[in-house]
C-alpha cells in the first residue's frame, strides 16, 4: 500500500510537471485580438529610441528585462495545440506565487523557502493525469489523495526540479537572451499604449512549412525599457503580459493541515 501511494503521489509531480511545459517567456510568445487591435499613438517626444534599429531596441529590451529582480506574467501560451492559462508573480529568490488553468481545470502554485506547493482541483488533475497516459483505474484514487489539498514537494522529491523552474526568474529571463539570431530581422511598427503606458512594438514575421507566424513586442518607452506584452499570431497563438516589475512577491504557506507531504508518503505514513 505505501509503494502504490508513493507511486500515486509522484505520478501526480511529474503529471503536473509535463503539463505546465516550458518556460513562457522562452518562446518570446503567446495572441490576442485587444492586443493586436491596440490603436496606435503618438510616441513620447523626444523618442527614446530616436536613432536605435528595431534590433538594438529589442538588445536594450532584453537587457532591461533580464535586470528585474521580479515580475509577473499573465497570459495564455499554446504548446502542441493545447492552450494554457497562467498568472504568476515572480522574483529573483526563486520565490513565486500563481495560478494556472487548463481545460476547465485550475491549478495554484507557491514555492518559497526551496519548498514547492501545488494545489489543483478534480478537473485538473484529471486533465493533467489522463494527458500523461496514466489508466483511469489509477487516476480515481490519486484525485482522493489529493484534491482540496496542497501537494508538498521538496527539492529532489520526484518532479522538484521541473516544477521549481517555472518559479526561476533568472532562468525564464534568460532565455530570453539564449538563441540571438531568433530575434534578429525585426521591424518597428506602429506605436501604442498598454494600460497608459507608451509601447514601441516590434514584429518579427517568419514563414515555417507555408505557414506565417507574426511575433510582435512591446517595448516600454516609459523609464526602463521593460518588455511589457508579448503577442504571437498563426498556428499557435497565444499573449503573454509582463507587469509589476521589481514589485515584492508575498508567499503564504499554506496551512500544514491542507497539505499532503511527499516525504511522509514515500516512508507510508498517512497522509
Amino acid at each position: 500500500m505505501a509503494t502504490h501511494r508513493k507511486l500515486r503521489a509522484a505520478a501526480v509531480v511529474c503529471a503536473v510537471a509535463v503539463v505546465t511545459g516550458p518556460a513562457p517567456v522562452a518562446a518570446w510568445a503567446a495572441t490576442s485580438a485587444t492586443a493586436a487591435a491596440a490603436p496606435p499613438v503618438t510616441a513620447p517626444s523626444p523618442d527614446p529610441f530616436s536613432g536605435l534599429t528595431a534590433d538594438e531596441i529589442g538588445d536594450k529590451a532584453v537587457a532591461a528585462t533580464r535586470s528585474a529582480t521580479a515580475l509577473r506574467m499573465t497570459g495564455r501560451v499554446v504548446t502542441d495545440g493545447q492552450p494554457l492559462d497562467i498568472d504568476f508573480a515572480v522574483n529573483d529568490r526563486d520565490e513565486c506565487t500563481g495560478v494556472m488553468r487548463i481545460k476547465g481545470g485550475t491549478a495554484e502554485l507557491r514555492k518559497i523557502d526551496r519548498i514547492t506547493y501545488m494545489k489543483g482541483d478534480e478537473a485538473f488533475w484529471r486533465v493533467s493525469m489522463a494527458s500523461q497516459g496514466m489508466p483511469d483505474a489509477q487516476i480515481d484514487p490519486t484525485v482522493e489523495l489529493v484534491k482540496g489539498r496542497w501537494l508538498k514537494i521538496a527539492p529532489g522529491q520526484a518532479g522538484s526540479a521541473d516544477l521549481s523552474g517555472v518559479c526561476d526568474l533568472k532562468s525564464l529571463l534568460a532565455d530570453l537572451d539564449k538563441d540571438k539570431a531568433e530575434r534578429r530581422g525585426l521591424t518597428r511598427g506602429p506605436d501604442s499604449e498598454i494600460d497608459g503606458t507608451p509601447v514601441a512594438n516590434l514584429v518579427k514575421k517568419r514563414t515555417d512549412g507555408g505557414t506565417t507566424e507574426t511575433t510582435t513586442v512591446s517595448v516600454s518607452q516609459k523609464g526602463k525599457p521593460y518588455i511589457l506584452r508579448m503577442v504571437k499570431a498563426g498556428a499557435e497563438p497565444g499573449a503573454i503580459r509582463l507587469s509589476d516589475y521589481d514589485k515584492p512577491v508575498r508567499v503564504v504557506v499554506p496551512p500544514a493541515a491542507e497539505t499532503v507531504d511527499l516525504s511522509k508518503l514515500d516512508q507510508g505514513t498517512p497522509a
